[in-house]
């Protein structure tokens, strides 16, 4: 059911997707179903829920965020796997790591990705530590969030991560215009020059937004700071 309904959305809104793309898909939305039953995933369980303000909204991120052909992309707290996973299904050149806080999340994702075939990195990790992991700050052409935090606090939790001539490139409501604004001093900081947001509607979604920020120089070893100073003083 979830494969008819993007299948109705898809050629105004995505690009195509094969018939195992599909399945993939199909697979995923049962599996998410199933196990929120017994963990908080998501308070989306519908199959047009699931459809549209999951997987669509995804996939319409994707043609909108211009991800380069074998790029490597972080998906910071990532959660159930949005938009991570359904960037992966569809463009499986990518070379996708998964970040999140919680391991029972992560356990999730380990038995999607082994149901429906697909390779990713799962990283078990707060954001601001990830940050300064010699492994991941500043090797990823791409990373993305999506409904993590306003785009000044999120900024010092993913920039870091983004290496020097990459993007960092968020999901957000199409409200983005005050965000961007008051996010410009914290992206500067930390080594980014915010390029804009593209702005669109989504049927049933609503009004939604990708942010390009570019990272142009690297960022102070001092970036990101610990949670709380993240919170109570973001950069400004």
């Amino acid at each position: 059911m979830v494969t008819e309904i993007l299948k109705s959305y898809i050629p105004e809104h995505a690009d195509a997707l094969s018939e195992e793309q599909y399945a993939q898909l199909e697979r995923y939305a049962g599996l998410l179903v199933e196990w929120n039953e017994k963990m908080n995933l998501t308070a989306i369980t519908d199959p047009e829920g699931i459809a549209v303000k999951h997987f669509l909204d995804c996939l319409a991120y994707l043609k909108r965020a211009d991800i380069p052909e074998g790029a490597r992309v972080a998906d910071v707290g990532t959660g159930a796997g949005f938009p991570g996973v359904v960037l992966k299904i569809a463009r499986p050149d990518i070379k996708l790591v998964l970040i999140d806080s919680l391991q029972k999340r992560l356990n999730f994702l380990d038995a999607v990705l082994n149901e429906i075939g697909v390779k990713a990195t799962l990283v078990h990790a707060r954001a601001e530590d990830a940050g300064h992991d010699k492994n991941l700050r500043e090797s990823f052409d791409v990373v993305t969030a999506r409904a993590v935090a306003n785009l000044s606090v999120l900024s010092e939790y993913c920039l870091p991560l983004v290496k020097v001539g990459g993007v960092f490139a968020p999901m957000k409501t199409a409200e983005v215009a005050e965000e961007l604004e008051a996010a410009k001093p914290a992206a500067k900081i930390l080594g980014g020059k915010i390029r804009g947001a593209e702005v669109y509607e989504l049927p049933v979604a609503g009004g939604r937004s990708v942010v390009f920020i570019e990272k142009t120089e690297a960022t102070s070893a001092k970036y990101p700071r610990q949670r709380v100073k993240i919170s109570e003083k973001p950069l400004k």
